[in-house]
This record gives C-alpha cells, structure tokens and sequence, in this order.
C-alpha cells in the first residue's frame, strides 16, 4: 500500500498522516476471481432491459438526490415503505455515512474481525475508535458471548452475515441481542445475503428485526448477487428516522442517472437471477467438496463453510500459491495472508463451472509442488 509523501504528512489533518488506501490488490488475468464478483453473464433479457433503461434516460438534468424510482422499486421487493430506503453510492458510500452520522470522535465502533477491513479505515477517516472483538481462530464464527458483553460500552456496532471473507452467518437471535445490548446503532451488512439459501436471502436477512429493534440497519448492495459491481449501487433498509439522517448527510446527487436507471432495471427483473444465485451456491458446495477432498488425500488444505459465493481456504505458502496462479496461470486469487488471524488464507470467488475447475486443478497441482 502506498503512503502520503512527508509534505502531504505535514499538510493534512495530524490523524490522517498515517492513513493507508484501501488496496484491491488487483492485476489484469485471464480468470479473475479475486474480488467476490458475479461472473456469471448478465441474465436473458435483463441485459436489454438496462440497455433500453440507459437508453431513455436523459444526460443533462441532475439525478434525483434521493433515487425516489429506484427506492420505491427496491420498497416494492422488501416489502417496506419508501421511507424505510436510502440509496448509495455503492454501499462503501453508506458504510462511511454510517461512521460519519454515529461513530466520531469519543465514540467506539464494535468489529467482529476477521471481517471487511473497510470497517476499521471508515472508522480511523471518522476518528472512532475501533473495539474489536476476535472471531474464533479455528472456526471463525462470531464470540456471541464476548460481542454481547463488549456491546453496552460501544457507542455503535457492525456484522457482517455472510461475513466477507470467512462466509459464516450471524444467526438471527445473536442479532436481535446484540442490537438490544448496544445503545447506538447496529448496522448488518448483508453484501452476500442472495447467496445464503434459495429463496433469495429471505430466510437469512435480519430485516423482520427492524420493527422490534429501530436501532438496526441493514445494508445491501447490487454489487454482487445482481453481477452490477459497475454501477457502484447500494442501500440500505432501516426505520424511516434513521433513513432521515442517511439522507441528511449524504453527498448531494452521488448516485448518477444512469446507475439510477441501470439499478431499476436489475430490481424489476430480479427473479430472473434467481437460477444464477442457485448455480453460484451449487458451485460453492462443490469447490469446497473439492477443496475437501485435497485434505483427505493428504494435502494441507483447510476449507470453511461459506454461506457466500465465495471460499477461504488455508495452505502453506499461500502468498507463494498466490503469485504463481496470477504469474503461471493467469488466475487471479486474494491473498488473505497479511491479515491478522487469516494466515496463510486465500480467498477464492466462485466462478463459473469451467473458471472453477480450472482454479481447483492449478491450486492442487501448486500446493503439491510447494509441499
């Protein structure tokens, strides 16, 4: 990661001198599985349906501020009133308003790492500390005990279910408590919650909690199950008071037309998703049936449950693993070793059946050779 030059050091506010960007880590390969992206193509017809929507939309006015069409079409799915809707820039731009409207300074953020490091950099931009507390090492599901005990001396709280990049949900009952331990907010990032059953997320998502727990917000995003990571399209769902304040700090028209329009178009025709969400859970189970079987053959590798469409998986020499899938291969994998608590971890997007079979046949032949 880059850092600020000694003249920016001196110029920019004192606590941001030793800030560090968030780094994708990204390079151009032939398969890129490195970013928990769909990669599967857009679906029949939706692709003609966001050409058409593009298409109508006019250039020279300014967005509506708010994405009034898009927070009704998204209403009009969860069941939920307009109010209950704020519209983002993707959903790093709400994370951030998040921390900006509760966290500050003199005030503490729950974080339950390993998890999206953007939790903690949101956090040091927004001068709130960070309490975090650890997942278990083995497992890496959450200490239920410890985050409810940690709750009441925070002043807001982020889960992340499925949680990215280890792929486990947050059960619903440790949701409910946690909001009612917490005394601020309590934001669950739902990135991944299409790909955690059939039924589209509904049995998963702690939506229904909302009613009972006004200090609960749920966060979405078209970035992933929806295959629209180019839109730079979230949203999060929360009670109408709390929308009030997303909606009163936000950067005014940060959601452009055309993602507007492209948005709607993904919402309206979102049943026909529903298959690629089944074949992406499909694929998952069977890489990491793959992954497992590696194991029972004898090779180091260790594999965890994922509720995601995405697996970590734990070998020796991981970074080196890493570097000659993108170098020999032309496979792009993330690398999850530098991380506190995940060493030695890839994780690997769930690809498409070839992509798949072609990651799992150069991961095993690169562990084996680097035994």
């Amino acid at each position: 990661m880059t850092e600020l030059s000694p003249r920016m050091k001196e110029l920019v506010q004192p606590y941001l001198a030793g800030i560090e960007p968030y780094d994708p880590n990204f390079t151009p390969t032939r398969i890129n599985l490195s970013a928990n992206e769909n990669t599967y193509p857009v679906p029949a017809g939706v692709r003609e349906a966001v050409d058409a929507a593009l298409a109508a939309t006019p250039l020279n006015r300014y967005p509506d501020p708010m994405s009034n069409d898009l927070r009704d079409g998204l209403a009009a799915w969860h069941g939920v009133a307009r109010e209950n809707i704020c519209v983002g820039n993707g959903g790093d731009e709400l994370l951030y308003n998040y921390l900006l409207a509760f966290g500050g300074a003199g005030r503490t953020l729950l974080n339950c790492p390993p998890c999206f490091s953007e939790y903690a950099f949101f956090a040091s931009l927004c001068q709130t500390e960070v309490r975090d507390v650890w997942r278990d090492p083995a497992t890496f599901e959450l200490d239920q005990a410890a985050v409810l005990a940690a709750a009441p001396e925070c002043n807001l709280a982020i889960v992340t279910s499925p949680n990215n990049p280890t792929g486990d949900v947050a059960p619903l009952d440790f949701v409910a408590a946690l909001c009612d331990a917490c005394p601020g907010m309590v934001m669950v990032d739902e990135a991944y919650v299409e790909f955690a059953d059939d039924s589209f997320g509904a049995a998963t998502t702690a939506q229904g909690l909302i009613a009972e727990h006004p200090n609960l917000v749920i966060l979405h995003t078209l970035s992933k199950a929806f295959g629209a990571a180019g839109t730079r399209l979230g949203y999060v769902i929360a009670a109408p008071e709390v929308i009030e304040v997303f909606a009163a700090i936000r950067q005014i028209y940060s959601v452009n037309v055309l993602s507007q329009a492209a948005a709607l178009a993904c919402v309206r025709a979102r049943d026909a998703y529903a298959p690629v969400v089944a074949l992406v859970a499909n694929e998952r189970e069977r890489e990491l049936c793959a992954l497992r079987a590696m194991a029972a053959e004898g090779l180091p590798v260790e594999a965890w449950p994922s509720a995601a469409n995405f697996v970590l998986v734990r070998t020796p020499h991981a970074t080196r693993v890493r570097e000659r899938l993108r170098d020999e291969y032309s496979i792009l994998v993330r690398d999850f070793s530098y991380a506190p608590g995940l060493a030695d971890c890839l994780r690997i997007t769930v690809g498409t059946p070839q992509e798949n079979d072609e990651v799992l046949a150069a991961f095993a032949a690169l562990v084996k050779e680097e035994m």
